[in-house]
């Protein structure tokens, strides 16, 4: 039954709640533009805490681990607070992390700041995509989850660029000291101006849910986070890996029960719905080529062409700044023409710019990399604002904090799946071409090909994927939904 509160902004209250969406992704900026802020700090890191290059690499991989296992919760979670309360716990935990890692005297505590940051950002995505989907009206919903594609996108784009400009000016620890006021600024206003959106409902945490999903999905990560590194370890990074898949196995066969039974903790019956099965599908599939590239790109820009950490993220920045002020336009030609229009011709344009990437060489020019880039920005810009919208478009208000939950869990393992597997192509490639007697550059070069070529070829399953995608979500998805049990 729909409350008075949930059903509300929908009609008189909608400018009101449009502006709830403004602090919403401020929020949500500052705490995106945290996860890319920190890359060109690793070398000072690694000097002033005398760790080495595995371990520093933890900064990253703790902060990957804890988004995973955290997100599958946040379903759950979003449904039983109000978004003041999430919103307040959120940032409320994102700032006091950054205050420990501006702070830390050692290393570990460094770490575990980061876990803190990562627990509080983990919310924020799904809170911003469910409270869209409760107050924007489906005419609207492609223009205003446009406009949040600027933020979200253009965020970690500048997260290196920025840091370029404040670590030439100042210490790693001012990274995190010019970002904890913008934070706290932001969380104070937005409890002075931020209204509830609909109203929690009860129910009680199965535990042994919440247990399987840490170790499940940690354990996932993890292991193919360690297969990415291409570093070996005491326990062989396979094994964490398909101890994770297992266990995340046990944690979906507990949900399927737990749909007949009581309330799960991960509603998978959002798969139920064909139109958001193949958007989460499309949706990892780019997300795993995406984070492929970006991790490769600076391997080359860096290692091979020589350009410094501050000049690597003035080369990607173009393509996502331009990926986020396309977002606006494209969630409007959504609104007018649907989906197939833009993601077809986005992932055709994936697949071209992956394969132009597959054919650089030492002395390729900058230009054509930042070109391809920009193809390959402009492409997922078509992709992903359409998809997002359409995919949540087609559940029914009780899954949409389930549905984003879901989507946001599927993008880490996502991430971590096609970061390891470019890493081995490449790394394996690479080892091949130096035993026939190539020289370092050479075999690196050969390695990046090789995996820029998987990357496109992966790209053509967003291809397939986008052929079969609806022009719209159907309308009476909300209505004709069976209702979950116990709501």
């Amino acid at each position: 039954m729909t409350s008075p509160t949930t059903a509300a902004p929908e009609r008189a209250d909608a400018p009101v709640d449009y502006g709830v969406l403004r602090w919403l992704v401020l929020a949500t900026f500052i705490v995106i533009l945290n996860e890319t802020i920190m890359v060109n700090a690793i070398p000072r890191l690694m000097v002033e805490f005398d760790v080495t290059a595995r371990s520093a690499q933890w900064l990253s991989t703790a902060f990957l681990l804890t988004m995973a296992t955290v997100i599958p919760v946040t379903g759950w979670f979003l449904q039983r607070v109000t978004t003041r309360q999430a919103f307040t716990l959120a940032m409320l935990t994102f700032c006091a992390g950054t205050l420990v890692v501006a702070l830390a005297p050692v290393f570990w505590v460094l770490v575990a700041g980061r876990v803190v940051q990562a627990a509080g950002t983990a919310v924020m995505m799904p809170l911003l995509m469910t409270t869209i989907m409760k107050i924007v009206p489906v005419h609207d919903r492609g223009r205003v989850m446009g406009n949040v594609t600027l933020a979200i996108s253009v965020a970690p784009a500048l997260g290196p660029a920025v840091s370029g400009v404040i670590l030439a000016l100042t210490s790693w620890r001012g990274l995190f000291l010019v970002v904890l006021p913008i934070a706290v600024l932001i969380t104070v206003v937005s409890l002075r101006r931020l209204p509830d959106v609909g109203e929690p409902t009860a129910g009680r945490v199965d535990v042994a849910s919440v247990v399987l999903a840490a170790l499940g999905f940690g354990s996932l990560v993890y292991g193919l986070s360690g297969l990415g590194e291409g570093a070996g370890g005491s326990v062989p990074a396979e094994v964490p890996a398909v101890l994770g898949l297992l266990v995340v196995g046990l944690f979906v066969h507990r949900q399927l029960r737990l749909q007949r039974t009581g309330e799960p903790l991960l509603d998978l019956r959002t798969l139920s719905h064909r139109t958001y099965a193949v958007s989460i599908s499309l949706m990892a599939v780019a997300f795993m080529a995406m984070l492929a590239a970006l991790i490769l790109l600076p391997l080359y820009l860096q290692d091979v062409r020589g350009l410094s950490p501050l000049a690597t993220g003035l080369v990607v920045a173009p393509g996502g700044i331009l990926m986020g002020l396309l977002g606006p336009r494209v969630g409007r030609a959504f609104d007018r023409v649907g989906s197939r229009p833009l993601v077809v011709p986005g992932a055709i344009g994936m697949v071209v710019a992956l394969g132009a990437l597959a054919m650089l060489g030492e002395s390729t020019p900058v230009a054509f990399v930042v070109g391809a880039h920009v193809l390959l920005m402009v492409s997922l810009a078509g992709i992903f604002t359409p998809v997002f919208t359409l995919g949540l478009g087609a559940l029914p208000p009780h899954l949409y904090s389930h549905g984003s939950s879901l989507l946001g869990t599927t993008q880490q393992v996502a991430g971590a799946i096609g970061t390891a597997v470019s890493v081995t192509i490449l790394s394996s490639r690479a080892a091949a071409l130096a035993e026939e007697g190539a020289g370092e550059a050479e075999a690196l070069v050969g390695g990046l090909q090789w995996a820029f070529g998987l990357g496109a070829v992966i790209a053509l399953a967003v291809v397939g994927l986008a052929l079969v995608l609806p022009r719209h979500a159907p309308e009476d998805a909300p209505e004709d939904a069976e209702v979950p049990v116990g709501h």
